[in-house]
């Protein structure tokens, strides 16, 4: 148990690395759109969605490498908890709209970007 969890945790400290260094690069240009944790949640959606379908397709790929990358690194890169507070922010300074697009955005392009994903290990 503590391998795994050892496993676990890299993985997380590096998706948290990751994330801050994507939310340096990216930048909102003023617009108000929270585009670093939309990048991030993208990009990992499309990271789990080649895991999955690795995994899936390979009886050989490692249970502890699939904690290290799938539950680790990609928890650790994504986040609904800033998304929910950006949504949030979104609605106080009366963005609705942005609000709503930063919403069906996230969903439908993280939804498509898990499949391509999964895809592209075919």
């Amino acid at each position: 148990m503590i391998k795994e969890l050892l496993y676990v945790g890299a993985g997380g400290a590096l998706g948290s690395i990751l994330r801050y260094v994507v939310s340096l690069a990216v930048k909102s240009g003023g617009t108000g759109f929270p585009w670093a944790t939309f990048t991030v949640n993208i990009v990992g959606c499309l990271v789990i969605g080649l895991l999955f379908g690795l995994t899936g397709r390979n009886p050989n790929f490692s249970s502890h490498l699939n904690l290290l990358l799938a539950v680790g690194l990609c928890g650790g890169f994504t986040t609904f908890s800033t998304f929910s507070k950006e949504c949030l922010q979104l609605l106080q300074t009366g963005q609705h709209w942005t609000c709503a697009l930063y919403i069906i955005g996230s969903i439908v392009l993280g939804v498509t970007a898990t499949a391509i994903g999964y895809i592209l290990t075919k």
